[in-house]
C-alpha cells in the first residue's frame, strides 16, 4: 500500500473511520475518508445531482479529485478522517426524522381511507414551508439562544397531547412521534417551557439522556430503524441507501 491513496466509501461511524485511517498510515498509504458520504441513491451516482462527502487528506483529495468527480460534486469538509461519517450519519439523521414524521401522518390518513398521493400534494409544500425556519433554529442552537415568541415548547406540549390521541383514536401506533413528546414534556418540566424547539438539542446533548431518559438520544432513529424492518418488509428503502464501494488510486 505504501505510495498510494485510499478512498474509503463504506458506510461507518466516525470512532470507525479514525480507526481506519490510523492503519492506513501505519501501512505507508494516505487516507482520504468517505465514511458513508454518499448523499445520493446509487442511480444518482454520475448525475449532476450527487453529492459525495470527503474528509481525511486533503492532499490526498487534490491527487485523486478529477477522477472522484466522475462520481459526483465533491464537498471537502477537513482533514478529520471522522467529519465525513458524521455528516453522513447526521444527515440521514435528519432524513429518517422526515420519513417517520410522514409515515405517521400517512397513516393517521389512511385510516379514514384518503389516499395517500393526494395527501402528499399537501405535505410537500407544508415541509417545504417549514424548512425556511432551519436556519432560524440553527442560530439559536450555535447561539444558545432559544427564545421565541412563535411557538414555545409549552404550546407545542399542549399540541402533542391532541396528536398523540388523535392518534390512538384512529388506531395509529405513536411508536414515532413518542420520543418527540418525552422530550418536548422533559424540557417543560425542567423550565424551559418558554424556550423554542431549537432548546431540544440541548437536552439531547446531556452527558446523563441515556441514564435517566431511555427515549433520549438516538431512540427516535433506532424505533424508525425497527419500524422498517419489522414492520414494513415490502420496503426497499434500506436497500436503495446501501452503498459500499471502496476505491484505490495509484499516486503514480
Amino acid at each position: 500500500m505504501a505510495g498510494r491513496v485510499i478512498v474509503n466509501l463504506t458506510n461507518g461511524t466516525p470512532a470507525q473511520a479514525r480507526q481506519t485511517a490510523a492503519w492506513v498510515a501505519n501501512q505507508g498509504a494516505e487516507y482520504l475518508d468517505l465514511d458513508g458520504g454518499i448523499m445520493a441513491v446509487p442511480q444518482m451516482i454520475g448525475t449532476p445531482g450527487a453529492l459525495v462527502l470527503y474528509s481525511g487528506s486533503e492532499k490526498a483529495l487534490q491527487t485523486c479529485e478529477p477522477t472522484l468527480k466522475g462520481l459526483a460534486a465533491v464537498k471537502y469538509l477537513g482533514e478529520d478522517p471522522g467529519l465525513a461519517p458524521l455528516y453522513d450519519l447526521a444527515l440521514l439523521s435528519s432524513m429518517y426524522g422526515m420519513f417517520a414524521g410522514f409515515f405517521h401522518a400517512t397513516a393517521m390518513t389512511r385510516s379514514e381511507q384518503i389516499k395517500s398521493e393526494a395527501f402528499t400534494e399537501l405535505v410537500i409544500p407544508w415541509l417545504q414551508a417549514m424548512s425556511t425556519s432551519l436556519p432560524r433554529l440553527a442560530q439559536a442552537v450555535d447561539e444558545g439562544d432559544h427564545r421565541t415568541n412563535v411557538s414555545s415548547l409549552y404550546i407545542n406540549k399542549l399540541g402533542f397531547v391532541n396528536l398523540i390521541e388523535a392518534s390512538q383514536e384512529q388506531g395509529i401506533s405513536t411508536e414515532l412521534m413518542t420520543p418527540i413528546q418525552e422530550l418536548i414534556n422533559r424540557s417543560v418540566a425542567e423550565g424551559y417551557g418558554t424556550d423554542g424547539l431549537s432548546r431540544l438539542v440541548e437536552l439531547l446533548r446531556r452527558t446523563d439522556r441515556h441514564t435517566h431518559h431511555p427515549f433520549l438520544g438516538s431512540h427516535l432513529i433506532n424505533t424508525l430503524f425497527q419500524f422498517l424492518l419489522n414492520r414494513s418488509q415490502r420496503l426497499n428503502l434500506m436497500d436503495d441507501l446501501r452503498m459500499l464501494i471502496v476505491i484505490g488510486f495509484g499516486t503514480h
